[in-house]
């Protein structure tokens, strides 16, 4: 009886927290397809007529085309550039036990306890001597916070993978490269996913460092071409027939890649926790 209700009870708190997580997507979805009045008047009703204008002027005026590239780019670049640099880092430190790698795994781990608030000033003077407040720049500065993540999860899982496997490839005459990229990392497919999901859905939604970064300039994110839209209404006006629908196309792309790769994440996670 005792297990019956504690069954029904954890029912119950699923379905609550599964409402409380779909509900705002929910409500993003019904007033993307209303004018503003409508969403004004009756934010929580259905809309009146079911039409494409809004999304397809939402389209328009945040330039989606150009943004879903520049972001898409901007994303790609550094995600790539994370898994290698990040893989291998975590390869050498696991397989070169010394007191130099314990060092530096234990500094790519305290890095994560920064946070960007405090060294986003201090970060942004010195890129600006660089040159580097650009798309250039952006890529670099993305690879360089998520790098301690990515680190710490491939570390936990490298720790489990056979050193047997090496060894048998150098013997064959494997270079340290091929015996990484055709040994170790086909292994790593879970934590690479996961490390691609991560970090994909924090820079693709990201607004702040774009914003300091390149700012109103001519290659803008797509969160940056939200904002800049919302802009041209009025700095204390909401246009919500454009905030709505824009906010929508923004984020399906993301929440597409998600649902197709959303299985690997916590096997990679769990892969990625530190192992003896």
């Amino acid at each position: 009886m005792k297990r019956k209700a504690g069954a029904v009870l954890v029912r119950i708190l699923l379905v609550i927290m599964a409402v409380y997580t779909l509900f705002p997507i929910a409500f993003l979805v019904l007033n993307s397809f209303k004018s503003q009045a409508e969403i004004v008047d009756s934010p929580m009703a259905l809309p009146t007529v079911w039409t494409l204008d809004y999304i397809k002027s939402a389209l328009s005026q945040i330039h989606f085309v150009q943004g879903f590239g520049i972001t898409l780019f901007i994303t790609g670049v550094s995600v790539f550039v994370l898994v290698i640099v990040s893989s291998l880092a975590a390869w050498m430190m696991v397989r070169n036990k010394t007191k130099w790698s314990q060092a530096a795994f234990l500094l790519f781990t305290a890095a994560m306890l920064i946070p960007f608030q405090s060294v986003m000033y201090p970060l942004l003077s010195v890129f600006d001597m660089l040159q580097l407040r650009n798309l250039a720049g952006l890529i670099l500065m993305y690879c360089g916070f998520g790098l301690s993540m990515s680190v710490f999860l491939y570390h936990g899982f490298l720790k489990s993978v056979p050193q047997s496997l090496e060894e048998a490839a150098a013997i064959d005459g494997a270079s340290i490269f091929q015996m990484f990229f055709k040994v170790v990392f086909p292994m790593l497919k879970s934590t690479t996913v996961t490390v691609i999901i991560l970090n994909g859905i924090w820079i693709w939604n990201d607004y702040l460092l774009p914003f300091l970064t390149i700012g109103n300039s001519q290659y803008k994110t797509l969160t940056l071409e939200l904002y800049f839209a919302k802009m041209v209404s009025g700095q204390y006006s909401n246009s919500w027939e454009l905030i709505f629908p824009a906010v929508l196309v923004t984020i399906i792309p993301i929440i597409i890649v998600y649902l197709f790769l959303q299985k690997y994440i916590m096997k990679g996670i769990a892969d990625g926790a530190v192992k003896g």
